[in-house]
């Protein structure tokens, strides 16, 4: 008999799915964000009965509530034109097919794996006072600190690279000088020019 959990992973799964669909095939781009952030709730809904509360809610809170929020509100602003935009599309479109064959069969290969496939049969219920960030942070800081600190390493780069590169002086930039501005006197800005009277005749 097939579980309530069951039953709720495939809706969930078919949600994102369909939204995951959408977000390509949208021909408004506020439409495509949109539905990427229900393409996101259903991945977080998949979490939950995972039992990883804490991913579930740094998805909804993290990428829902301030990346997708951000990006919804840079896409209405900008003023986006949609013929243009979709010019290359037919052209491009057997590349991104083969491109999502390949991704089909390697999602496949690794499901269908004999190691994939055991690891995944047996799920541990735990109990009410299971912690989950607990337990995420005792694997972060032990089994696998190295690549957390790799991780934050290249984010420090990448942080130090994007401001170098955004910092760097340009000929066409115009920049203000605040100590000369603070620094000016009147005498260097204003110049009284004393201008005779003319007398109109009556």
């Amino acid at each position: 008999m097939i579980s309530f959990e069951t039953i709720v992973f495939y809706l969930l799964a078919a949600l994102s799915v369909f939204a995951a669909v959408r977000v390509i095939t949208a021909r408004n781009p506020v439409h495509a964000a949109l539905f990427l952030v229900l393409a996101f709730c259903g991945m977080a809904g998949i979490w939950l009965l995972l039992e990883a509360e804490f991913l579930a809610m740094t998805l909804i809170l993290v990428y829902v509530g301030a990346v997708m929020v951000l990006f919804l509100f840079v896409v209405m602003m900008l003023d986006i034109d949609l013929v243009q935009l979709r010019e290359g599309f037919w052209r491009w479109f057997p590349f991104g097919v083969a491109l999502a064959a390949v991704m089909v069969f390697e999602m496949v290969w690794v499901l269908g794996n004999n190691r994939t496939a055991e690891t995944g049969t047996a799920l541990v219920k735990h109990d009410a006072d299971y912690s989950n960030v607990k337990e995420l942070g005792r694997l972060i800081y032990t089994d696998y600190v190295f690549p957390f600190e790799l991780a934050a390493v290249l984010l420090l780069i990448a942080i130090v690279a994007a401001i170098a590169l955004t910092l760097r002086r340009r000929k066409d930039s115009k920049t203000q000088n605040v100590a000369q501005q603070v620094a000016v006197k009147r005498a260097d800005r204003i110049r009284i020019v004393k201008v005779p009277a003319e007398k109109r005749g009556e």
